[in-house]
């Protein structure tokens, strides 16, 4: 078997020449516009991880301060709210809940000056204000009741619980 004397063509030869230049040309090409490609990505790359790390940094200022702020804060909280919670009613058979209520509201009546006051003074303070709620009588049903504070919770919050017993 014999392969084809396409070689003495012109026409031939000028095909496969015009084929192998027009491949080189063609590869040229693409590396030109693929380098330009990656190029150009890369540049878009570089400026994106400098607008990352800049932003870090601010993201961690801005944490700093934050933290600090915080800090800051926690040191002069305020009180906002005062919460009464009266314990031991049922073993002097007061089951009416305006009579609970009305005791719970007039211990946060004479805590009202407590509010918007810095937590570090209250809690310095603790002492006078158990001592205010504890020397606090009231009448209910024609008996005469004391209050005893088993549990002061202080933060923003002032959670206040407070036992119902007999007066002498």
């Amino acid at each position: 078997m014999r392969i084809p004397p396409l070689y003495r063509k012109p026409t031939w030869q000028r095909f496969f020449a015009g084929a192998a230049v027009g491949g080189c040309i063609s590869w040229v090409i693409f590396l030109f516009m693929f380098g330009t490609l990656q190029e150009k990505h890369s540049m878009l790359i570089d400026n994106q991880a400098a607008l990352i790390k800049e932003l870090q940094a601010k993201i961690k200022i801005w944490q700093d301060d934050y933290q600090d702020l915080n800090e800051q804060n926690l040191e002069m909280l305020t009180i906002q709210e005062i919460q009464v919670k009266l314990t031991h009613y049922e073993k002097y058979n007061i089951n009416d809940k305006q009579s609970i209520s009305s005791i719970e509201e007039a211990v946060k009546e004479d805590l009202q000056p407590l509010l918007a006051k810095e937590l570090d003074s209250v809690y310095k303070n603790r002492d006078i204000i158990k001592k205010t709620i504890e020397n606090k009588t009231m009448n209910i049903n024609g008996k005469r009741y004391k209050l005893l504070v088993t549990g002061i919770h202080y933060f923003t919050t002032i959670s206040i619980e407070v036992e119902l017993k007999l007066a002498d």
